[in-house]
C-alpha cells in the first residue's frame, strides 16, 4: 500500500511539475521575446514594460478567480482549466502582428499561469505525507528552473535564427500533452474529504482569511508575495535587456542569462533539503537575504566576472526562496479556505509583478542608473525577509488543518 502511494505521489509530482515547466518556459522566453520585439517592432522602454505588466495583471486575476474556484469545484478541475487557457493563449499569441493583440493574449496566458501555480502547490501539498510535504512542494517548484533552462536554450538557438513566433509555438504544443496527462489525476484527498460536508461561499472564504484567527498569516503572506513578485518580474523579465544596456550584444546577453539560469536548479535542490531539516522560516529568510545582496551587487557590477557571478547567485537564492514560499503558503490555512488564501496572496503579489516591469521601463526612460533600480529591488526583498522573520510561524512537520 505504501509503495502504491509512493508511485502515486511521484506521478502527481511529475504531472504537476510538467505544467510548471511549461509555465516557466513561457515566462522565461517572454524576457527574451521582449528583447527581440524591441528590435522587430521598435518598442519603447514603456511598451516593453507593459508586456511584462499585462502578463502579471492576468496572473493577478487568475490567481484570485481560480483560487476561489479551487475551493468550490476542486483542485484537479481548476488545474486542467488553467493549463488549457495557457496553452491555447500561448499558441495563438504566436500569430499576432501588433502589440495590442499580443497584449490581449498575454493577459489570458497570465490568467492561466497565475491560476495554476498556487492551485498546483495546494494540490501537491494536500496529497503527500507531512514529513515530506515541504520538500516535495519545493521539488515541484524546481520544475520551474528546468522550464527556464529550456526557455533559455530555445531563445538562444531559435529566436535569433527562426524568430520569436516559432519559440512560442514550441512551448504551446507540448503543454497540450501535459493537459492530457492531467485528466487521469485524482483530486486532492483532503478536498475530497470536506467536499459536500462543509462548504462555504467565496465571500465567506475571503472574510475568513482576514478573521482574527488568520489575519497575521494573511498580512505576512501578502507582504512576502508582493516583495518577491515585484522584484522577480522587475529583475528577471528585464535581465536580457539589462545586459544589452550594460553594453553586451543581444546574442551575448542571451548566452550570459543561460549561464545564470543554470544556477536555479541547485538553488531549488538545496532549499528542498534545508526546508525539512531547518524549517520553512529558515529557508525563506536566508534565501531572501541572499537574493537581496545578490541583486545589489548585480546592479552595481562593473566587470563581466562580477556581473555573471552575482547573476548566478541571484538565480540561486531567488528561485530557492520561491520554492520555500510555495511550500509555506498553503500551510497557513485549513483545507476549506486553502485555495482561497493561497490564491489571494498570489493575486496580491501579482500587483507587484505589474508594477515591477512598468517601473523599470519608466526608470530606464528617466535615465535612472541600473544600480539604483536594483537597490530598490534589494530593499523590497529585505522587507519580505523581515515579514517572515517577525510575523511568520514555523509549519515544519505540522499536519494540515
Amino acid at each position: 500500500m505504501d509503495n502504491q502511494k509512493e508511485i502515486s505521489n511521484r506521478k502527481l509530482l511529475g504531472i504537476a511539475g510538467m505544467g510548471w515547466m511549461f509555465d516557466a518556459m513561457d515566462v522565461g522566453m517572454l524576457s527574451f521575446i521582449i528583447a527581440a520585439l524591441k528590435v522587430e517592432w521598435n518598442l519603447s522602454p514603456d511598451q516593453m514594460g507593459w508586456i511584462g505588466s499585462v502578463n502579471s495583471i492576468g496572473m493577478a486575476v487568475g490567481a484570485l478567480v481560480f483560487g476561489l474556484m479551487a475551493d468550490r469545484i476542486g483542485r484537479k478541475n481548476v488545474f486542467i482549466l488553467t493549463l488549457l487557457l495557457f496553452s491555447l493563449g500561448s499558441g495563438a499569441a504566436a500569430f499576432t502582428t501588433t502589440l495590442t493583440v499580443f497584449l490581449v493574449f498575454r493577459f489570458f496566458i497570465g490568467m492561466g499561469l497565475g491560476g495554476e501555480l498556487p492551485v498546483a502547490s495546494t494540490l501537491v501539498s494536500e496529497s503527500v505525507p507531512v514529513e515530506r510535504r515541504g520538500r516535495v512542494v519545493v521539488l515541484l517548484e524546481s520544475f520551474w528552473a528546468v522550464g527556464w533552462l529550456i526557455s533559455a536554450v530555445i531563445s538562444y538557438f531559435i529566436i535569433p535564427k527562426y524568430g520569436w513566433k516559432i519559440a512560442l509555438i514550441l512551448s504551446a504544443i507540448p503543454a497540450l500533452y501535459a493537459l492530457y496527462l492531467r485528466l487521469g489525476l485524482p483530486d486532492s484527498p483532503r478536498f475530497a474529504a470536506v467536499k459536500g460536508k462543509k462548504t462555504i461561499s467565496s465571500l465567506t472564504g475571503l472574510a475568513k482569511c482576514w478573521s482574527k484567527e488568520y489575519r497575521r498569516q494573511t498580512i505576512m503572506l501578502w507582504i512576502v508575495w508582493f516583495g518577491v513578485v515585484f522584484s522577480y518580474y522587475g529583475m528577471f523579465l528585464w535581465l536580457p535587456s539589462v545586459m544589452v544596456m550594460k553594453g553586451f550584444s543581444l546574442i551575448k546577453s542571451f548566452e550570459y542569462v543561460l549561464i545564470m539560469t543554470l544556477a536555479q536548479l541547485p538553488g531549488y535542490f538545496t532549499a528542498a533539503w534545508f526546508i525539512e531539516k531547518f524549517g520553512r522560516k529558515f529557508v525563506l529568510v536566508v534565501y531572501l537575504v541572499g537574493t537581496a545582496i545578490s541583486a545589489y551587487f548585480f546592479g552595481t557590477a562593473n566587470s563581466t566576472a562580477l556581473l555573471i557571478g552575482s547573476g548566478i547567485l541571484l538565480s540561486f537564492f531567488n528561485l530557492g526562496a520561491w520554492g520555500g514560499l510555495y511550500a509555506y503558503t498553503p500551510e497557513q490555512y485549513p483545507t476549506i479556505i486553502r485555495g482561497t488564501g493561497s490564491g489571494l496572496a498570489a493575486s496580491f503579489g501579482r500587483i507587484g509583478g505589474v508594477l515591477g516591469p512598468l517601473l523599470v521601463g519608466y526608470w530606464v526612460t528617466q535615465k535612472m542608473p541600473i544600480s539604483s533600480i536594483f537597490s530598490i529591488f534589494c530593499i523590497s526583498i529585505l522587507i519580505a525577509a523581515f515579514a517572515v522573520l517577525f510575523l511568520g510561524k514555523e509549519t515544519k512537520k505540522r499536519e494540515l488543518a
